[in-house]
């Protein structure tokens, strides 16, 4: 079969997804192929399309430089909206509240709202799988465009841990809240007492009880974590994260998800990133922040997930674990990569919500 290539360094992969479908491949001299009859095809909706991604990508034989990001079709791209897994009603709630002129610090608390509220979500809120003495405790955390950040962690009988968050960032001085306080705090600012143990989530629970047996599950339940970033009609950017953790992990554990630069971190500067997986290895590589400073230090999306990922391996027995990162610049730009196979992600951009499936490292 006759191929066609481009550098990713000129086209990113989810570009090449986009307009390419699935014959895509990415190569190992850093190259992107389709087949020759669907780059023929599809080549006039690629040159179109290549104004409104506004990479600022250099033609490599006559150094002209295609317009950056503040030209006239810069509103054509965003609002855009990237979330971890299989997670497409949230990111088109996400998408409805920043089209209906929200903002993006609105887009992603509306849109991880979604599997908190959703009773066969196992991973998030409500009916999140227990740690091992039953309790349903939760994470999350927002960051907005300016740099305000709030978190909560630890927190038990509150649906909607990611709307506590965002209340900690806007009403304390403080970027996190967490058990008790966390909890003291939220019905203090008028959210409802509820049981988040549902009773599916409970059976779940007194079946594991039979062996206590914990064991990390590559890609299990969503894998534990929403992560979701978003640029809004005004190039802005925010993040948001949120989850019920490892099923059956010790009680007060906490993993990265709450933690502002390892389970999220944006910069109206740079872009964003969000982790999804074990949080211990986010946590002990800092691995948002790591993936945003690698983007502001000139990589590409796809190039600093690529190296955050290679933290872990490098220093860790990464073997059964999975750990995946998103990331976006403030050109709409995007990355995706993880340690093992089976991480997907959905996303939002130019009216079309679509999953799509991450590179991994262990082939």
């Amino acid at each position: 079969m006759n191929y066609v290539k481009a550098e990713l360094g000129r086209v990113p992969f989810a570009f090449a997804k986009f307009y390419f479908g699935q014959n895509v491949y990415v190569c190992s001299n850093n190259s992107i192929m389709a087949t020759r009859k669907e780059f023929l095809i599809k080549s006039t909706l690629a040159v179109g399309a290549g104004a409104i991604f506004n990479l600022g990508f250099r033609n490599k034989d006559s150094g002209v430089k295609i317009p950056n990001p503040k030209s006239q079709f810069l509103n054509q791209r965003f609002p855009l909206v990237i979330a971890t897994w299989n997670n497409l009603g949230a990111t088109d709630a996400a998408w409805q509240s920043i089209h209906k002129d929200g903002t993006a610090l609105d887009g992603v608390e509306a849109g991880v709202r979604v599997p908190e509220a959703d009773p066969e979500n196992d991973s998030v809120g409500l009916g999140g799988l227990p740690d091992r003495d039953g309790h349903v405790t939760l994470d999350a955390c927002i960051m907005d465009k300016d740099g305000r950040a709030g978190s909560v962690t630890f927190l038990e009988n509150i649906m909607h841990p990611i709307s506590v968050a965002r209340k900690v960032m806007e009403k304390t001085p403080h970027v996190m809240l967490s058990g008790e306080g966390a909890f003291a705090f939220a019905i203090a600012n008028g959210f409802a007492k509820e049981n988040l143990l549902t009773e599916k989530s409970k059976k779940a629970w007194e079946e594991w009880k039979k062996t206590s047996k914990y064991e990390s599950k590559i890609n299990s339940e969503n894998h534990d974590t929403i992560g979701m970033l978003a640029l809004d009609k005004e190039n802005n950017i925010s993040g948001a994260c949120t989850t019920s953790g490892l099923s059956y992990k010790m009680h007060g554990r906490v993993g990265d998800s709450p933690i502002i630069g390892a389970g999220m971190f944006v910069d109206n500067e740079v872009g964003g990133a969000c982790a999804t997986g074990v949080g211990e290895f986010v946590m002990k590589t800092l691995g948002s922040f790591l993936v945003v400073e690698l983007m502001r230090q000139g990589k590409t999306p796809q190039q600093a997930c690529e190296e955050a990922i290679q933290r872990i391996t490098k220093k860790y027995d990464f073997k059964k674990i999975q750990v995946g990162y998103l990331a976006v610049n403030k050109n709409g730009e995007i990355g995706s990569y993880s340690i093992q196979k089976g991480f997907i992600y959905s996303l939002y951009v130019t009216n079309e919500n679509k999953i799509f499936d991450s590179d991994y490292f262990m082939h």
